[in-house]
């Protein structure tokens, strides 16, 4: 199958439609946090105190949740009748080889893609965000990593803003963003007019170098300076963003991004296994057995449709 020329791992310069999904992002994101301010942070150790310039971007897959939010939101969307049983089970096998792999697959994405317009597709905006709500509850609230979180955390209690980038929709990235108590997000722009979704996006999906052009357009609105900056990706594909900052970090990293990582000098932290969680104490026996318990099932469900 012919592969996307944005999904592949190779680095590369931004496309005229990577840019304009990244500003697209961008504009959406800044409009979000301006409407639901977080509170004033509190003072805490990094990385640098009330440092206005500096701010920390984290990608959503695997970085801070386990799995895809996409795949979640469309478990979501199936229970209320969105889709039918067999779309379903396709995002199933989706997530599960995701999970097995801990890479983002180019074909893999572009069915989740393409699926995820068409289900939207006629609905309104403000309809997808109330139940992006009660999907979060439902299941991405237990798949947050709490070694991340902790991240993040220590972002926003130096006084900095903490934004996610994601290649999932910005209104459901927006959600988990106000939910972890983030500045806010960047994500996937889908066209709507009038209020009510088109089934097109607005440019590409933010992935790849369309994260990096993202990250850069917000910076340049907010007056940062990306070499105070920090970033948090698990995969190769974000390599272009990690490149921005000045404090790159590779969490859960794939194979090509612990390699680059390592000759590069960046910074690594794995919540995965029982040696590298038991460093900064995460309790692994329990997140590698949702890990296991959520495959297990997805195969079941792919199985039992054949």
């Amino acid at each position: 199958m012919a592969a996307l020329g944005w999904l592949t791992p190779r680095r590369r310069s931004a496309t005229a439609r990577s840019v304009l999904a990244g500003e697209a992002s961008a504009e959406a994101a800044r409009k979000s946090s301006q409407e639901t301010a977080p509170p004033p942070p509190q003072e805490a150790e990094f990385p640098v105190h009330g440092d206005v310039s500096a701010a920390a971007f984290f990608d959503l897959d695997n970085t801070v949740m386990q799995g895809a939010a996409l795949f979640h939101f469309g478990r979501g969307l199936y229970k209320r009748k969105f889709f039918e049983t067999r779309d379903l089970a396709r995002f199933a096998w989706q997530q599960a080889w995701f999970r097995l792999a801990g890479v983002e697959d180019p074909e893999h994405m572009r069915d989740v893609r393409d699926s995820a317009l068409s289900i939207v597709k006629g609905h309104r905006v403000s309809e997808l965000k109330s139940i992006g709500e009660e999907i979060y509850d439902e299941y991405m609230a237990e798949r947050i990593w709490p070694g991340t979180r902790a991240l993040a955390q220590a972002h926003l209690d130096a006084g900095q803003k903490v934004w996610l980038v994601t290649a999932a929709p910005v209104e459901i990235a927006q959600v988990i963003a106000r939910r972890l108590g983030l500045t806010g997000a960047l994500g996937t722009v889908a066209e709507s007019v009038a209020g009510v979704y088109t089934g097109r996006l607005v440019g590409e999906p933010l992935h790849g170098p369309a994260k990096a052009e993202a990250v850069r357009a917000l910076a340049a609105a907010e007056g940062l300076d990306l070499s105070r900056c920090a970033a948090y990706s698990d995969s190769h594909n974000d390599i272009p963003m990690l490149s921005l900052v000045g404090h790159p970090y590779a969490i859960n990293p794939d194979a090509k991004l612990r390699r680059h990582a390592r000759e590069m000098d960046w910074r690594l932290r794995d919540y995965r296994t029982g040696r590298k969680a038991a460093k900064v104490g995460i309790p692994a026996a329990a997140g590698v057995g949702a890990v296991a318990g959520g495959t297990a099932a997805a195969i079941a469900l792919h199985r039992r449709r054949r």
